[in-house]
């Protein structure tokens, strides 16, 4: 599991004062970038990580961020099958759980699935459990 620091910017929220849901979409993505980073597969695994699409993703709510909120994003490796792995995303403040977002990422190659490399599966680290 890796996490990852960000600050709410103003122009996230929205006019009741609290993060528009589609930018905790754009959190996840930032969360999971470092997750990435942080396992060596942006520096071993590029290519591999760029014939990756999110496929499918599920949000979670249980509370609001707000202008200013510093956010803790917890990433970790739920599912690895043949060419498609899921990344749970914790967003949290102050240890509050305030939205989960299950990633499902498919490997495609010219359209086509493609199984995922055992370099790249070693890298997203053993599914949680």
């Amino acid at each position: 599991m890796t996490t990852t620091e960000i600050r709410v910017r103003w122009g996230e929220v929205d006019a009741q004062g609290v993060v528009f849901n589609a930018n905790y979409l754009m959190y996840a993505d930032v969360a999971v970038t470092e997750f990435m980073r942080a396992n060596g597969i942006m520096d071993h695994c590029r290519d591999e990580f760029a014939q990756t699409f999110v496929v499918d993703a599920h949000l979670t709510f249980m509370a609001s961020a707000r202008f200013d909120d510093q956010l803790t994003l917890a990433v970790r490796c739920e599912r690895v099958g043949r060419s498609s792995y899921v990344l749970a995303v914790e967003m949290s403040r102050d240890g509050e759980s305030l939205c989960t977002a299950a990633m499902t990422y498919v490997r495609a190659v010219d359209r086509v699935s493609a199984a995922v490399s055992d370099g790249f599966r070693a890298r997203l680290g053993p599914p949680s459990g």
